[in-house]
């Protein structure tokens, strides 16, 4: 991250562009940094300005407390003012409500794309994420960040041979080490159901993606989302999972972002 700009609240964010087109800002979902997303940014980046970021409490970004979603989006907001003072967004995962409750807070945006952000449909899915949000809490609260991070890994559908692998990984250390970062996460999930009534506030085009090899709950709270808002649209990109491939996405969003609308 070569760049730097100030949150309202005082917090630097570290933050790179691929690019000189039309600026369109990437939201990463949990355990994420700028990093995770700069393969895609660098498919973007030959028609559209892509900006990569640290969330606060990530990589060479601050933190400030305490914590409020309404925080994050300000970080967004300068951003987009740090790019221009208008952009398009796109988040994946639980970066995508992030960007859906930026775009319903009235920020200056062009366009909307998210990417299978895990809202549930049913009132089950939220009883399931009101049990994580508890335990989440007791495990940081505790500094038992490495049982914080398994916690996630186990609601993402992780297997639990993949979880140990994790745990002897070097990487390991610094996915400890992001772990308070999960509860910022859980925070734009909101009670975990998809969030109609603010979606329906929405004023810019959506684009909600699925993957076609997801699992189905995925794709139907992903269509949920574009049905929400006014101006929505769903997509899915064949033979992709949650984990998807920044070269199959790349000219779907080309497509969408550089159209006019």
């Amino acid at each position: 991250m070569d760049k730097k700009t100030v949150s309202r609240d005082g917090t630097p964010l570290a933050y790179e562009r691929f690019g000189d087109g039309p600026a369109v800002v990437l939201v990463g979902g949990a355990m994420c940094t700028g990093a995770t997303l700069a393969p895609l940014a660098a498919a973007l980046s030959d028609r559209l300005g892509a900006v990569t970021y640290d969330r606060r409490g990530r990589g060479g970004s601050g933190d400030t407390a305490p914590f409020a979603v309404a925080r994050e989006v300000e970080d967004i907001a300068a951003l987009i003012e740090a790019s221009g003072g208008s952009a398009a967004l796109f988040g994946i995962s639980s970066g995508g409500a992030l960007v859906l409750e930026a775009a319903a807070s009235g920020l200056p945006l062009t366009k909307v794309a998210v990417y299978e952000t895990p809202f549930a449909v049913h009132e089950g899915g939220g009883k399931e994420r009101q049990e994580y949000t508890q335990r989440l809490t007791e495990l940081l609260d505790q500094e038992r960040h490495g049982e914080a991070v398994e916690l996630f890994m186990a609601l993402a559908g992780t297997p639990p041979e993949m979880v140990a692998g994790a745990r002897r990984s070097p990487a390991w250390a610094g996915m400890e080490a992001i772990a308070p970062t999960l509860a910022y996460d859980d925070a734009a999930m909101g009670d975990g159901l998809v969030p109609r009534a603010r979606l329906a506030s929405i004023t810019a085009p959506v684009l909600s993606i699925a993957g076609g090899a997801s699992p189905a709950w995925m794709r139907e709270a992903t269509e949920a989302v574009a049905a929400a808002v006014p101006d929505g649209t769903y997509r899915t990109l064949d033979g992709q999972t949650h984990m998807v491939d920044p070269g199959a996405l790349a000219p779907l969003l080309k497509e969408f972002f550089g159209s006019a609308g």
